[in-house]
């Protein structure tokens, strides 16, 4: 009782490691992929009381208050509508028992703690955040781009050659169109399925 007390009281408890594909299926998060839709697990890492479990959509933290209690909290956040920022990887020093990886996603930030034997594996993780965090980002200059233009056109259409306002019929029909546009332009710049990224650089 006292070691585990001690190791929670000095983080050990909270030292992660990466767990290996044949094993998901073995850890809790996996009840919470939505494996109905496609969805799938690229890496996973686990501690004591945590998993950070990343899929080709989002991250799904079960989150335990220590390594002592049986109570989770389930947090879910998706790529698409929570961007990952400032992503770093801490190696480890001399002494060190593990590395950090770090980033901020839905206005958290995140520090988890892996075993250092697990570098390799970690260092596959890192580019694969830092590369969702370079994609989400020019998504979303593109898209405000899209709809800056598309309010500007709106505008100039909206309007006939003198420069008067066009028939409530007109702008009607030049409403629909834009937001069918919008609707499209939304598709091709709100990416929700990142496979591609973590088939590319993950290989354990």
């Amino acid at each position: 009782m006292f070691g585990k007390l001690a190791a929670d009281a000095l983080g050990l408890s909270d030292i992660g490691s990466v767990i290996k594909q044949e094993d998901y299926n073995k850890v809790d998060s996996d009840d919470y992929v939505m494996h109905e839709d496609q969805e799938k697990i690229y890496f996973l890492i686990k501690s004591k009381k945590d998993e950070y479990c990343f899929t080709n959509a989002a991250l799904i933290h079960l989150d335990g208050t220590s390594a002592m209690s049986k109570k989770r909290m389930l947090r879910r956040l998706s790529y698409a509508k929570n961007p990952i920022t400032e992503v770093y990887l801490e190696t480890a020093g001399t002494v060190d028992m593990d590395i950090e990886i770090k980033f901020v996603m839905g206005g958290t930030q995140y520090s988890i703690d892996v075993h250092k034997k697990h570098i390799e594996e970690v260092k596959d993780l890192y580019k694969s955040l830092f590369r969702i965090s370079e994609i989400t980002a020019d998504n979303a200059i593109s898209l405000e781009h899209a709809r800056t233009s598309l309010e500007h056109a709106t505008q100039a259409i909206g309007r006939n050659s003198s420069g008067t306002p066009t028939p409530a019929e007109s702008f009607k029909d030049v409403a629909q169109a834009a937001n069918g546009w919008l609707a499209n332009a939304q598709k091709l710049y709100v990416q929700k399925d990142f496979s591609a990224v973590f088939d590319r650089y993950i290989h354990n």
